[in-house]
């Protein structure tokens, strides 16, 4: 793997009846190909969500986008641009962190603002909260990296910070 220089590629997905917003760290090689979140099919993220808000898993593009607009739920990432080799998280440097206020300034989100996995939290932590003073809270990533989370136990542990209520009308 080499050492690329990568844009984010694509904005945020988010309109004004979002009430939650999730960060992710940096898209990866799969998402950047298809030009939207979490698209490597061995990603959780979706699974999670969906069971999270009792509603089907959405498969294409089109269904993930329709999704996060009936759940109220906006998606980005913490980095707009970065060196890194691959999909890895570890690998980040030289990071240009994302402007997220649009986002607020935009949407009924009034702090409820989640990332996923430790990246996530810390290129938030470092980055972004200095700049909203708005507290996030981490959640364990939905990679399947994290191979120690079953699907399971990411659903129980994000709907213990996730309130079901407000991925409902």
């Amino acid at each position: 793997m080499e050492w690329v220089k990568a844009d984010h590629g694509f904005g945020p997905e988010y309109d004004e009846e979002s009430r939650i917003l999730i960060l992710g760290s940096f898209p990866s090689v799969k998402s950047r190909e298809q030009a939207f979140y979490y698209g490597h099919p061995q990603n959780r993220f979706w699974k999670v969500l969906a069971a999270l808000a009792a509603s089907a898993v959405p498969q294409t593009v089109e269904e993930k986008r329709a999704f996060l607009h009936a759940h109220h739920i906006a998606v980005y990432d913490a980095i707009e641009s970065c060196v890194i080799k691959g999909s890895s998280d570890s690998t980040i440097r030289d990071v240009v962190p994302a402007d997220i206020v649009p986002i607020l300034d935009g949407s009924r989100i009034e702090g409820r603002i989640f990332t996923n996995g430790k990246k996530a939290g810390q290129m938030y932590k470092k980055y972004i909260y200095p700049k909203t003073g708005i507290p996030s809270r981490d959640l364990p990533s939905t990679s399947p990296a994290n191979a120690a989370w079953s699907v399971d136990r990411l659903i129980a542990e994000w709907g213990r910070w996730i309130d079901p209520a407000w991925l409902k009308d």
